[in-house]
């Protein structure tokens, strides 16, 4: 090395010497003319197309091709424009990779030298004592993180309410769209906005109900009283489930690999249910069945009824039972969702500027209350506040709440029935004998005259003789279908309740006028207690709309002109359902990223069969055929000739697998 002329600096610039800058040479070549190398590359290249020219084409166009002149001339410049193209940009990555992670390391070493509390040496002292695992700093990182993590969740809670607060301003929203954003409006079960009844001009009630299914959770809640045997079923469908989807993968991808149209949503969802059978069955006595082949048949059957809790008396901590039990105890499935759900609530709350008073959770019921302020008067609360009712309930207490409700309508409908009956009794009564005072008295005066005048003339029956259909408080109910009773509205229940107490309310305006006798009194006082329950009962929500899962109950009182609790309110639903919800997919849309959706029948790409003199140079573009699968539509047959006379078939959307191998033409040059 004493007779090699070494660059002395990093200045020294010379296109020639090794290692300087500029140059084309370098040490690490141990001087190899890389000029020649590269000539002899170019000109085997350009001799081999020349070759091939000569071969493939007649003598009549060989004689007016200048092979060994201009041709040859312009195919070497071609080849060697390309070459350097290729290489400048390949040095050029790797001087700018290389200056990278030299500065990296610098930079890291530097670090080392010059910080301020832990020196070199100790570092390295604590590096060789206890390891990476035992000194590191992964605490202050972590700490570091969660606190960039608040800083960003601020901000965002922030922009949010900026975005909210803006296009309310712009748009004026003062209704449900302007509380709920539309990604979430599919959740909402009901949404009502009605004035105060103690100050209706300033104050608006607004009552707003989510329901969010099991399906959309996404951490999955449990009962309490659930048994460990349906928590074990329920983590078995899941990786059922997950096993399934899995080899519907492998089938796409296959597909995929070998060029063939995709699987549509109906042929995927058929192919679902015929893997359903290669990892469960319905033979439940049998333990060497199918479904026992995860977990075995007598590990189910000693958790069979085992709920939360278990007798102290039969209580043994080396049983079987206990210690199944206290696995699944241990992973927390039981509790964690509901959990989640809780403390998502109580800290978007807290972030909000939200805060409550009086919180009551009912862990074993699977419910939660917050309220703002622990008073339940309403004569004694603020404009501004706000009450939650968050309760997780399954198709089992939806069944009870059902029956419930439709005690309620019914005895809400007796009640005003019988007041009805009450007043129209008291209002025969005060009628005088001939005194016609409404349309009934006139028609019963007048029921001889139009018989005798009318009636027996045309053979027509009298007005009394039709049968009424039409009581003239409701339009004629349709008959119900399957469809009504399975899921019923009340629509028609609750229009001819409140119709009835409307009209309760005029007939006695008109009957007492400005006298207040005892019985007018009795009336509207029940009149006025039996509307302001209705209306109560009529708040609540319909149990037959609700589906199992987790419902988020709102009641919110906010001032109209300042709207504080109601904005606020928004930001708080929105964060939760996007903490909470994995929100309404779609299958179609979820398998919707990989369709090719551009492909077309007319852009598919293909050569001509080429035979080449030279057998050894022939080498199949093709990637090799993948292995059959059970499908819609079969792969399409390769084709049986030889290797030299294949029709050669370049796939746009097949997988490039065929690595190492060469391509017809220039393969030698590919690959620098």
């Amino acid at each position: 090395m004493g007779t090699i002329d070494l660059p002395k600096s990093p200045n020294v610039f010379h296109p020639e010497k090794p290692s300087a800058v500029g140059s084309r040479n370098s040490l690490a070549q141990e001087y190899r003319d890389q000029q020649a190398e590269v000539n002899l590359l170019l000109e085997e290249e350009t001799n081999k197309v020349i070759r091939h020219l000569t071969a493939k084409l007649p003598k009549n166009v060989l004689e007016r091709l200048d092979v060994m002149g201009g041709l040859k001339e312009k195919l070497y410049n071609y080849f060697n424009q390309n070459y350097q193209n290729m290489f400048n940009r390949y040095m050029v990555t790797s001087e700018d990779e290389m200056v990278k992670k030299v500065r990296n390391f610098i930079d890291k070493e530097e670090t080392k030298v010059l910080t301020r509390y832990t020196p070199k040496e100790i570092a390295d002292l604590l590096d060789a004592v206890g390891g990476a695992d035992k000194f590191n700093t992964g605490e202050v990182e972590k700490s570091v993180v969660n606190m960039y993590g608040h800083l960003q969740g601020h901000i965002q809670r922030g922009v949010n309410e900026l975005e909210t607060h803006t296009n309310s301003i712009l748009r004026q929203k003062t209704d449900t769209g302007a509380f709920v954003r539309g990604e979430n409006a599919y959740s909402i079960v009901k949404c009502a906005f009605k004035d105060n009844l103690l100050r209706p001009k300033t104050v608006t009630d607004v009552k707003l109900s989510v329901n969010i299914l099991d399906s959309e959770l996404i951490s999955p809640i449990f009962h309490y009283q659930v048994t460990v045997e349906y928590l074990v079923k329920d983590l078995l469908a899941k990786h059922i489930i997950d096993s399934i989807d899995k080899i519907v993968e492998q089938v796409k991808d296959e597909r995929i690999d070998q060029g063939v149209e995709e699987l549509s949503d109906g042929e995927i969802i058929f192919t679902k249910l015929n893997n359903v059978e290669q990892f469960t069955d319905d033979n439940v006595d049998e333990a060497k069945s199918k479904r026992y082949s995860i977990i075995a048949k007598t590990l189910m059957e000693r958790v069979s009824e085992l709920r939360a809790e278990i007798d102290p008396e039969t209580f043994d901590a080396l049983n079987v039972r206990e210690n199944i039990k206290k696995i699944i105890d241990m992973e927390n499935i039981r509790n964690r969702g509901f959990n989640t759900a809780i403390n998502s609530i109580t800290s978007i709350l807290d972030t909000s500027k939200m805060g409550y008073q009086y919180i009551e959770n009912l862990k074993n019921g699977r419910e939660v209350i917050i309220r703002e302020y622990e008073d339940t008067d309403v004569a004694h609360l603020p404009d501004e506040r706000y009450a939650i009712k968050l309760r997780y309930f399954d198709n089992a207490q939806l069944i009870e709440d059902r029956k419930a409700y439709d005690v309620q309508i019914k005895s809400f409908e007796t009640e005003v029935q019988h007041l009805w009956d009450i007043l129209e009794v008291i209002y025969q009564d005060g009628k005088g004998l001939f005194k016609i005072r409404d349309f009934d008295d006139l028609s019963r005066k007048s029921k001889n005259r139009i018989r005798k005048l009318i009636k027996d003339k045309t053979g027509e029956p009298l007005y009394e003789d039709i049968a009424k259909v039409w009581d003239e408080i409701s339009f004629v109910k349709p008959a119900e279908t399957e469809v009504e009773k399975s899921n019923r509205t009340y629509l028609y229940e609750k229009d001819r309740i409140r119709t009835r107490i409307i009209r309760m309310r005029d007939r006695m305006k008109r009957m007492y006028d400005f006298l207040y006798p005892i019985e007018r009194r009795v009336m509207e006082e029940r009149l006025t207690w039996l509307e302001k329950e209705y209306f109560r009962f009529d708040y609540t929500i319909n149990p037959y709309h609700l589906q199992p899962g987790l419902l988020l109950d709102i009641d919110i009182t906010s001032i109209k002109r300042k709207k504080y609790t109601l904005d606020a309110m928004g930001n708080v639903l929105n964060e939760f359902l996007h903490g909470v919800s994995k929100g309404f997919q779609d299958a179609a849309f979820a398998s919707f990223s990989r369709r090719r959706s551009t492909v077309r029948e007319d852009i598919n790409q293909s050569f001509a069969s080429v035979v080449e003199e030279d057998e050894t140079a022939v080498v199949a573009s093709a990637a090799p055929r993948p292995k059959a699968i059970t499908a819609p539509k079969p792969a399409p047959k390769a084709a049986s000739k030889p290797a030299a006379k294949k029709k050669g078939v370049v796939d746009s959307r097949a997988k490039a697998k065929a690595k190492g191998k060469k391509s017809r033409g220039g393969s030698q040059l590919s690959e620098i």
